[in-house]
């Protein structure tokens, strides 16, 4: 199969998108009224853009997604029912919102450094001194940091680069979310997953996953990897993809691609798409 249209489904950003149909009604069962949790806002959202991208023929040769987009990517493949997914996504909110509680801690953006000296910088930080990983390779100019707040604070004073204090409840994707990561591999096994439709590209790694035994271990490992954007998209160009399609609002995956010097990928919002 000529792989030439890749959907993409951000982390964030969403909050507050009507949802409608299937998506409004597997929510719902969900939760009933109440408020939906902010992790399940976002799934919610991209997966009804999903269906209306559909819905107007246009259809993905491949997929990923970035951290928590995955779970709706893991969807679009056909591995991971709706309800499945809304359960999972809701219990993850939950989880990393417990997590971020008992082991408070936070994010930042760094744009512009040199991707090599800003790891380097949080390899050699003291271990004694706190907990600081690189949490997101999202291009060859954008990273983002993670950890407990002293610890971010130390090493953003050694790395160049314009920092950029995330608006997140706690430091995703370090060792400060093992416990939430352990209650979701739990989830995970006990969940079925389908043989996928069209393939899923990791974004823990850039692997293609093509069996329902790939997809499983890669939400397993996700939330405690760092998301490494970078070799989604370079993976996107082995395959030959030419157009990427985000299903979100705020078009942030998209305008990524600017980054992306010797890419030839065009990039396209789902609002540009449906309006």
């Amino acid at each position: 199969m000529e792989i030439r249209r890749a959907i993409v489904f951000p982390g964030q950003g969403m909050v507050g998108g009507e949802v409608s149909g299937d998506v409004r009604d597997a929510v719902r069962r969900q939760i009933g009224d109440g408020d939906v949790p902010y992790q399940l806002s976002v799934f919610a959202r991209s997966v009804d853009l999903l269906y209306a991208l559909r819905e107007r023929g246009i259809e993905a040769d491949v997929v990923a997604g970035h951290s928590l987009g995955e779970y709706a990517a893991a969807h679009a493949i056909g591995s991971l029912s709706l309800d499945d997914g809304v359960r999972l996504v809701a219990e993850r909110d939950r989880l990393m919102n417990e997590a971020s509680s008992t082991n408070p801690g936070g994010m930042v953006a760094v744009i512009g450094g040199d991707p090599m000296e800003i790891a380097n910088a949080v390899e050699d930080f003291p271990e004694e001194d706190g907990v600081v990983v690189a949490a997101n390779f999202n291009t060859p100019r954008q990273m983002v940091i993670s950890g407990e707040k002293a610890a971010l604070k130390a090493v953003s004073e050694r790395i160049k680069g314009r920092k950029v204090g995330l608006d997140v409840a706690g430091a995703f994707h370090s060792p400060l979310m093992l416990e939430a990561s352990l209650a979701m591999e739990y989830l995970l096994e006990g969940t079925e997953f389908s043989e996928p439709e069209i393939p899923m590209v990791s974004a823990v790694d850039g692997a293609v996953l093509a069996t329902a035994d790939d997809v499983r271990p890669a939400l397993r490992n996700q939330m405690l990897s760092p998301v490494r954007w970078v070799e989604v998209i370079a993976r996107f160009g082995d395959l030959g993809v030419k157009e990427i399609v985000e299903a979100g609002e705020r078009g942030t995956l998209v305008r990524m691609l600017r980054d992306f010097k010797s890419v030839e990928m065009k990039g396209r919002g789902a609002a540009e798409l449906l309006g």
